[in-house]
C-alpha cells in the first residue's frame, strides 16, 4: 500500500473542509498556523503549502532546541545557536529527535509529514500538484503537527507546534563547557 493510504485521515475535498480541519484543531495549533485561514482564502494552495512547511521547519528546530535545554539542561544560548547553525536534512531531523528525546518518532507519525512532504516536493520543483492534493498535504502537515505535539510532550518536552514561553521551568542549566561536549556528543557544531 502507498504511504497515503497508511495514514487513517479523512480526505478533504475543499478548501471550506481544509479550513472545518484546521478549526478542529487544538487552540495551541490554530495559533501556531494562525495565517492558515488567511492564505487559503486569498492565495493559491500553493502560498499554503509553502507557509505550513516554513512551520515545520521552525517547530522542528524548536523540537530540538527545546529538548537539548530542557532534558538535557544545556546552556540555552549555546544549545539555541548550535541548533541555529546546523544543517538538517529530513532523516537527521528524526536522529537527532530520538538521540535527544531517547526514543524515536514513530511512523503513524512520520508517514503523516512523509505524504505532504511528497506533494510539496512536486510543487517547490515545479512539477505541479492538484489542489486536491496540496490540501490533503497541508491536512497532513496539521495532523503531523498535533501528534508530534502530544508524542513531545510524552517524551518530556514541549510542544514545538505553539507557545514555547516557560518551556524548560526553573531547572538549572549546565555550565557551557559542560553544554559545549554535550552538544559535540550530539553532533552539533558548536
Amino acid at each position: 500500500p502507498s504511504r497515503s493510504s497508511q495514514t487513517s485521515m479523512n480526505k478533504i475535498k475543499s478548501k471550506p473542509g481544509l479550513l472545518l480541519h484546521y478549526k478542529q484543531q487544538p487552540k495551541g495549533l490554530r495559533d501556531y498556523f494562525s495565517h492558515l485561514p488567511r492564505l487559503v482564502e486569498g492565495f493559491p494552495l500553493d502560498v499554503a503549502l509553502a507557509y505550513v512547511f516554513a512551520q515545520v521547519e521552525l517547530a522542528q528546530n524548536m523540537a530540538l532546541y527545546c529538548g537539548v535545554a530542557k532534558v538535557h539542561r544545556a546552556d540555552s544560548d549555546l544549545a539555541y545557536r548550535a541548533i541555529q547553525r546546523q544543517h538538517l536534512k529530513r532523516a537527521d531531523f528524526r536522529d537527532k529527535y530520538e538521540m535527544i528525546y531517547g526514543k524515536p518518532i514513530p511512523e503513524t507519525i512520520t508517514s503523516l509529514l512523509i505524504t505532504a512532504e511528497a506533494v510539496r516536493d512536486r510543487v517547490m520543483h515545479g512539477k505541479g500538484s492538484t489542489d486536491d492534493q496540496k490540501r490533503n498535504a497541508i491536512a497532513h502537515v496539521l495532523a503531523y503537527a498535533a501528534a508530534l505535539n502530544a508524542f513531545t510532550a510524552s517524551a518530556g518536552g514541549p510542544r514545538p507546534f505553539g507557545n514555547l514561553r516557560g518551556f524548560k521551568g526553573a531547572a538549572q542549566s549546565l555550565d557551557k563547557s559542560t553544554t559545549r561536549w554535550i552538544l559535540k556528543g550530539m553532533g552539533f557544531g558548536v
